[in-house]
């Protein structure tokens, strides 16, 4: 079994072979690896549905003010 690619990071680089040997042969610190890597792959997956639907929220409020504006328009053409 390999290491999953999460663990080979900066705050880790130091330890790498350690790292290597303790996960495959100490299953309580390969079920830490395995939850570490899952949390860190869960926060991704977060952090790019909030950056989407800011994203979203943010296209959605210019429109909305684009036609408040056009609203506004009318009405004083109108009126």
């Amino acid at each position: 079994m390999a290491v999953p690619k999460e663990l080979y990071n900066a705050k880790f680089v130091d330890y790498i072979e350690s790292l290597k040997i303790l996960y495959l042969v100490d299953d309580k610190f390969k079920m830490i690896c395995d939850d570490y890597c899952t949390s860190r792959l869960k926060a991704e997956k977060f952090k790019k549905k909030f950056e989407k639907y800011f994203q979203n929220k943010l296209e959605c409020e210019n429109l909305s003010k684009e036609l408040e504006d056009e609203i506004l328009i009318y009405l004083i053409r109108k009126g």
